[in-house]
């Protein structure tokens, strides 16, 4: 049915605990930030309100929330680069090592270990984060390919399986780059750029298989994420009531947010072991087949700067 281990991915988890501690303080000190500085600039928007009539009041301790929230929202892009260098990736490759058979220091010294394997692929932040978009977009253009190849069979109510297939594979993009990324962390190549081309032919050539488990998995995932949104949603509402105004759609919003850290912190490596598992299960002893890269490279002009990049490295 899937080509995963739920407990191997959980004794992933917790032999790479001190990466869940640092995930946890991170995204939750995020969601923290957001309900602070939201109810910051809620209760300044209550304050400068008081000049006004209530409906002014109301008026201004909503926009108050707003830019509160927006202010927050910046600094988290402006965090996305460290983020995805030294938590996301840092915890692939030791969840990589493990995968390997290798031995993994203790504490905090996971971390530091981590970090130099992460260097010896990408030696600078903004390198991996061109890299994770590159994939990305790579990873759109083959879920385009793989829709237009299964349009021209003649299944009934196969269109509405692929819309069914692609809602789900669209939020499972998020998971596959980082897959691709342990890809080239696993292979240890110099050259980051030719492992990410070649994780992403073999990603295309068993699109199949690999939409299955991602499909099975994004319905654990979100089934999980919706039980922690429900959860959440009775403190969160005492928070937002607790704010000035009494901002009542802060209850939703504040249990939104909450529902995400966890899902970013918890879930979220947990469904990254489970696709690392199925992909290298499924692209076992493969090589890249050259008429998948071809289909590839002709819808996709970031995979043909990818092959470039891989060329420019090699030269």
């Amino acid at each position: 049915m899937w080509d995963f281990s739920v407990t191997g991915a959980l004794g992933l988890m917790a032999r790479t605990w001190p990466f869940l501690v640092v995930r946890m303080l991170v995204y939750f000190s995020i969601a923290l930030a957001y309900v602070l500085l939201t109810g910051s600039g809620a209760g300044l928007g209550w304050l400068i309100g008081a000049a006004g009539t209530a409906d002014f009041r109301g008026g201004a301790t909503v926009v108050g929330g707003l830019v509160g929230f927006g202010l927050t929202a910046g600094i988290v892009y402006l965090l996305r680069e460290y983020i995805l260098y030294i938590i996301k990736a840092g915890h692939i490759a030791v969840m990589i090592e493990l995968m390997e058979g290798r031995n993994l220091p203790a504490g905090q010294a996971q971390i530091e270990h981590a970090g130099t394997i992460v260097k010896q692929r990408f030696a600078e932040a903004n390198i991996l984060f061109l890299f994770d978009q590159l994939v990305r977009g790579v990873l759109g253009a083959i879920l385009g390919l793989v829709q237009g190849v299964a349009g021209l069979l003649p299944i009934p109510g196969l269109q509405q399986l692929m819309a069914l297939i692609r809602a789900f594979l669209r939020l499972a993009v998020g998971l596959m780059d980082e897959v691709i990324l342990g890809h080239s962390i696993r292979t240890q190549s110099t050259n980051a750029w030719d492992s990410g081309r070649i994780g992403l032919v073999l990603y295309a050539q068993n699109a199949g298989a690999m939409m299955r488990n991602a499909a099975f998995l994004m319905v654990i995932v979100w089934a999980l994420t919706l039980l922690v949104f429900l959860g959440m949603l009775a403190p969160a509402a005492g928070i937002a009531y607790a704010m000035p105004g009494g901002w009542s759609a802060g209850g939703i919003v504040f249990a939104l947010i909450f529902a995400w850290s966890v899902k970013a912190a918890l879930i979220e490596p947990f469904a990254v072991a489970c696709m690392l598992q199925a992909f290298f299960r499924v692209s076992g002893g493969q090589r890249p087949d050259p008429v998948w890269e071809a289909r590839i490279s002709g819808v996709s002009r970031k995979f043909e700067e990818l092959q470039a990049r891989a060329a420019g490295q090699r030269a």
